[in-house]
């Protein structure tokens, strides 16, 4: 025990270590964490927080889901990798679970969200040279203004954000970007017979929880289906009980011709992702078309399952949907006390945004400070935006407490 506490490393040591030898990609919260349990963080001192973040979603199921633990540590002892060159035990098990879980003929299995949006697009372009005829090397994607779908030279083409795309290019063609929440913008670019899918975040996560308007997808889906292109939801963080359903999709049940896991389907334990589709799209890759050495390994696929299963067992979506009202609603409070602070505010399920004035030279960024001295840990995204969206295992006990801590510092400023 002594040896453990000599070689315990301070928040400040820890942050040195990572400014010294660690790329400058992110710029995170001054907080060190150590460990965590459910709703609950702690960092090196031993201080608990509040997470309001849940890791961009990736720990709905909360921090070190038990289950989720047991299937991770079970499967590692036994054997963590083979390579898609074997079979495994695990495999077969996962895709049909997961296939069946949502409702798709057949799954393939990435490690990363950006991994599961690149095999989209692949997948996309593929079925549409050779099941819609689209002439070869003419094929295009069209994305949402203000979208997020990952960090690749690809993905980064298709954003609209100058910090994603600066001095990064050349950049991918073939994608074409509309703007978010616009029927009749989407409508035009459709009458391009090039196109091969439409890539979609049903919730713009990044840019600040976007909530379109309701049936915006529905019909974004429908025109889809009328012109023969394929709906692609990237519900990397919106989906797996985020916004109180299952999926985001499933508020105006649409079923998306391409699928895009990841983050939650590990409850954070691995990285996990996985793309779905039916098999007229899926069978359009044949061997050695596309892969990964770890997608689909055997620890992904028993956690996996393991995510998915407490998912439903814990009803983690209906959570999420009654407690989500209840943070919309008192959010909406604290803005009515507090307008000239809080511009707006928004959401759906656990997946709300506070939308910050900047006041006295104090910004979203400062208030995220104070919320963490008070105890609750969020970020601002887009400097003027606190995404809120804790583990989908809060209770309402919890998150009054966390409401009043919002309270609190939002009334200091």
């Amino acid at each position: 025990m002594d040896a453990v506490m000599i070689n315990k490393i301070t928040s400040q040591k820890a942050i040195e270590l990572e400014d010294k030898y660690g790329a400058h990609n992110y710029h995170p919260l001054p907080v060190v964490l150590e460990r965590g349990e459910g709703v609950y963080v702690w960092d090196t001192e031993g201080k608990q927080y509040f997470d309001f973040l849940a890791a961009y979603s990736a720990v709905n199921q909360g921090h070190c889901h038990p289950k989720i633990i047991a299937a991770l540590v079970a499967q590692a002892q036994k054997l963590s990798l083979s390579s898609r060159a074997f079979y495994n035990d695990s495999l077969g098990e996962y895709e049909k679970f997961i296939t069946s879980y949502f409702g798709y003929d057949k799954v393939l299995p990435m490690n990363t969200g950006a991994e599961g949006v690149e095999t989209a697009l692949k997948l996309a372009r593929k079925w549409a040279y050779e099941k819609k005829g689209v002439a070869e090397n003419e094929a295009k994607i069209i994305v949402c203004a203000g979208n997020f779908h990952g960090r690749t030279i690809t993905i980064v083409s298709a954003s609209s954000d100058p910090d994603a795309r600066k001095n990064f290019g050349p950049y991918t063609p073939g994608i074409i970007s509309v703007p978010f929440n616009d029927i009749n913008a989407l409508t035009e670019i459709l009458k391009d017979k090039t196109i091969a899918g439409f890539l979609i975040e049903p919730i713009q996560g990044e840019a600040g929880v976007i909530v379109p308007e309701e049936g915006y997808l529905k019909k974004c889906y429908d025109l889809c289906r009328k012109n023969n292109v394929l709906f692609i939801a990237d519900e990397i963080q919106s989906g797996l009980g985020r916004t109180g359903k299952r999926l985001a999709c499933d508020h105006e049940g649409v079923h998306a011709d391409i699928l895009i896991l990841g983050k939650a389907l590990s409850g954070g334990t691995y990285p996990v992702s996985a793309v779905l589709a039916s098999d007229e799209i899926m069978l359009c890759i044949k061997p050695g078309q596309h892969g990964s050495t770890y997608g689909g390994n055997p620890v992904a696929c028993k956690v996996g399952i393991a995510a998915l299963t407490v998912l439903k067992e814990e009803q983690l979506s209906e959570n999420s949907e009654r407690l989500g009202k209840l943070l919309l609603k008192e959010l909406t409070t604290i803005q009515a006390e507090n307008p000239e602070l809080i511009k707006t505010v928004r959401g759906k399920g656990l997946f709300c945004a506070m939308v910050i004035a900047g006041r006295n030279g104090k910004t979203a960024w400062d208030i995220c400070i104070e919320l963490m001295k008070n105890g609750l840990l969020a970020k601002p995204t887009h400097d003027d935006t606190i995404r809120l969206a804790p583990p989908l295992v809060i209770t309402e006990e919890q998150l009054m407490k966390c409401v009043s801590i919002l309270r609190k510092t939002v009334q200091k400023f």
